[in-house]
């Protein structure tokens, strides 16, 4: 920190000067309501002013928790936040704090914490002998008669030196000389004018001119001094001066008098006739922000405003006026121009502090905000008061030096308003008032006093079986009426009548709810789990509410013809064969896929139905076994085949859907016809190393039975024997087949799958020119 590294001259400049009131305040232990100190003027940076912490009873181990600090319009000074010393922090020029005023200080507040007070502090600030006299000019020029007698004066004016008591302007020496010398003549406001006194009568003759130093000095240690230079030129007899018919003319003036008001009239006179006699009036040795504000008319003496006045800015004026005869002789007087107060100025109010956001839980009487109300004007016009505007739990604590505390006066509850705007109304007591209006928003925080609620106690839901995993159930909704996180709410499963592991799940922020598997309304038809909604605060606040889900039935059961084995390992592993055909050269099955497929091509020769039997077999010890029943109608084609099959409703499907391959199979043809004799020999070359099968693979089954037939079914065994039916259409390219049934008394029933499934993975028989296969199943 700076004040670490003050030399120590400026420590010894520094030191505090308290008044008795505050020396006894201390031996008490009792911070006092205002500290006062003083200090030289031209400081530098961190100089220490004094312990202010200490004064005002707080220890250093005090200063974290209390939070020391300065408020005030300029911050001049600062504290150390370790040692709670009051340093400066600014260049402090008492001339230009405080002008030509005898006393200067800076006043400003300090604020602690924990609980809040407000200290109000004085520094005062002593004058350094820092600027030398001045001279308004640098030159004086004079004519003077050479017939003027001995004793005569001439006003020289008044040097000006900022600085005040011992280090202001003290006196005037006066260039050697052998005829005239300086004296000092005091006037009413304290100042030192300088006149020139003629000692011997001049000779123009002998010496037509004189050119003198005069100095002006000060009483500083070491003195100050200034210097201008007096051209004095001797002319002819003009042996009388005007005389004004006062020494000084006093007038007073309404702040608020416009520009071109009268002031008041000067007046003097000549005893000389003519030229000599002639008298014209204009402003002496007068400060340059006097001229701004006065004019004076040379023929009629007349002095007029010529800018608006500001009272709170300069409340008295003082005003050299000349008289100037033809001969060039000069009389002076003073014209002191009092300004009169006019309550012109609203009242000012300033924010010191704002504590904001409070908690909703905060104490009745907690400081929230202080602020200040000040009015420059004066007497009545500058006594103000302040009051708050607006319903809100607040009120306002008046405190000394024109500050006021702003107080909760009520419990606050942020539900029900969440932020509290005020104004603060400051009104002086001039007539007529003026006030001003500074608006006040206090924000409420938040504080967890509301628990989650939901929109319903209980709700319900309605899922179909077979749903995918993480299917989407409902949506549970609960709201808090706190904020922020107290008002966050998140949902958790709070157990139900599903047990340990609930069937569902519920996201944490959305309060969606999802099913955790597929449901199974053969299994459960319906459970209820609880969901608890919690907010993020500290402690948290909870509710429960009920979910019940019903779960709605769907046709998901239909007879499979597959084999299924329960074992596991070499158990499970199944192979297949057929144990009884008409032709046996004319069908075979595959060993590990059960696939059925036509060994040879199909001629007339052979028998339009045929009855195959094939089991299945596992590789346990013993090994278990199961059959199955395949019905195969050869036929010309798919039409004449499904009469013998029994199901009329599947010819015309089946029609359409051939009606459809056939356009499809055309359209192909026709693209691919520039490639028709690399596709023969290419098939030509298949046909002789792979024969046409009935189903390639079991994928081709599953997706022949639809959906509901597991994907793995052949790896097991099948439980029953079943019973195939089987048409083959000789002059067909495509190898079909129709469900399979239980038997002939099912064959009326209506298929689980309507739509033929192509061998995507057989090749055709070189020897014939199709074959078709269709199974169906009950």
């Amino acid at each position: 920190m700076a004040g670490r590294q003050r030399p120590s001259r400026r420590r010894a400049a520094g030191r505090v000067l308290l008044l008795p009131a505050l020396v006894l305040g201390l031996c008490c232990r009792a911070a006092p309501e205002r500290l006062r100190y003083a200090i030289p003027e031209e400081l530098g940076r961190g100089s220490l002013v004094g312990p202010l912490a200490r004064d005002l009873g707080l220890s250093p181990a005090e200063l974290p928790a209390r939070k020391l600090r300065l408020s005030a319009e300029k911050q001049y000074f600062g504290v150390s936040g370790e040692s709670g010393e009051l340093y400066v922090s600014e260049r402090l020029d008492r001339e230009e704090l405080c002008g030509e005023a005898a006393s200067c200080s800076v006043s400003f507040e300090a604020l602690v914490q924990n609980p809040l007070n407000v200290f109000h502090v004085e520094v005062a600030i002593r004058d350094v002998n820092d600027n030398s006299p001045r001279f308004l000019q640098d030159s004086f020029q004079l004519e003077i008669n050479e017939l003027t007698v001995p004793g005569a004066r001439f006003y020289l004016g008044v040097a000006e030196d900022p600085d005040v008591g011992s280090n202001s302007l003290q006196g005037y020496e006066l260039e050697a000389n052998g005829y005239f010398a300086v004296e000092v003549k005091e006037s009413p406001d304290g100042s030192k004018v300088a006149e020139l006194v003629l000692r011997r009568a001049l000779d123009r003759e002998s010496e037509p001119s004189l050119r003198l130093v005069l100095t002006a000095l000060d009483g500083g240690e070491p003195p100050h001094s200034g210097t201008a230079q007096i051209c004095i030129n001797v002319t002819d007899a003009n042996d009388n001066a005007p005389v004004f018919e006062q020494d000084r003319y006093r007038a007073s003036l309404r702040e608020d008098a416009p520009p071109g008001s009268t002031v008041l009239h000067v007046s003097a006179s000549d005893a000389d006739a003519g030229t000599n006699g002639r008298v014209t009036y204009g402003f002496g040795k007068t400060p340059a922000k006097v001229l701004q504000k006065f004019v004076v008319e040379a023929e009629s003496g007349t002095v007029t405003l010529r800018e608006a006045l500001d009272f709170e800015e300069t409340r008295a004026f003082s005003l050299a006026v000349e008289a100037r005869d033809g001969g060039g002789l000069v009389a002076h007087c003073e014209v002191e121009v009092e300004v009169l107060d006019v309550n012109d100025n609203a009242p000012e109010i300033a924010v010191l502090s704002v504590w904001s956001p409070v908690g909703e839980d905060a104490p009745v009487g907690t400081v929230v905000a202080v602020l200040k109300a000040s009015d420059p004007d004066s007497g009545e016009n500058g006594r103000v008061s302040c009051e708050l505007s607006g319903e809100a739990p607040l009120s306002l604590v008046a405190s000394p030096g024109g500050s006021y505390k702003v107080v909760t006066a009520s419990a606050l509850d942020r539900e029900q308003a969440a932020e509290h705007r005020v104004t603060v109304v400051a009104r002086d007591r001039g007539s007529p008032s003026l006030s001003s209006r500074a608006a006040l928003v206090l924000e409420v925080s938040d504080v967890n006093d509301n628990a989650p609620v939901f929109e319903e106690a209980a709700y319900s839901a309605y899922v179909a079986e077979n749903n995918a995993a993480g299917a989407p159930v409902l949506r549970v909704r609960a709201r808090d009426a706190d904020a922020g996180a107290n008002g966050r709410v998140s949902y958790w499963l709070a157990g139900g009548s599903a047990g340990a592991a609930p069937p569902v799940s519920v996201e944490a922020r959305s309060g969606a709810v999802y099913a955790q598997r597929s449901f199974d309304y053969e299994q459960c038809r319906e459970f209820a789990v609880a969901v608890r909604a919690q907010d993020g605060g500290a402690p948290a606040r909870s509710s429960t509410a009920t979910v019940r889900v019903f779960v709605l039935d769907r046709n998901d059961n239909a007879p499979r013809v597959v084999a299924v084995d329960a074992d596991a390992g070499r158990n499970a592993w199944l192979s297949y064969e057929l144990v009884q055909a008409p032709e046996p050269a004319l069908f075979r099955v595959g060993l590990h896929s059960g696939e059925v497929r036509t060994a040879r091509a199909v001629s007339e020769r052979d028998a339009a139905k045929q009855r195959l039997v094939a089991v299945v077999k596992d590789h346990g010890q013993p090994a278990l076994s199961a059959t199955a029943t395949l019905h195969v109608v050869l036929a010309e084609s798919l039409q004449e085949a499904l009469p013998e099959l029994g199901d009329k409703d599947a010819v015309s499907e089946l029609t359409s859907d051939l009606n459809l391959i056939l356009v499809v199979a055309l359209v192909v043809v026709s693209l691919l016809f520039v490639f028709t004799v690399v596709l023969i020999l290419f098939l030509k070359c298949r046909r002789s190393r792979s024969p046409p099968v009935f189903i390639t693979s079991d994928k081709d089954l599953y997706s022949s039975l639809g959906s509901k037939a597991p994907y793995n079914y052949c790896s097991s065994t099948l439980p029953l024997p079943y019973s195939y039916e089987v048409c083959l259409a000789s002059e067909s390219g495509q190898k079909d087949f129709t469900f399979l049934r239980p038997g002939a008394a099912a064959l009326s029933d209506r298929p689980l799958g309507g739509e033929p499934v192509s061998d995507t993975h057989s090749g055709k028989d070189p020897h014939s020119p199709g074959s078709s296969a269709q199974g169906r199943q009950a």
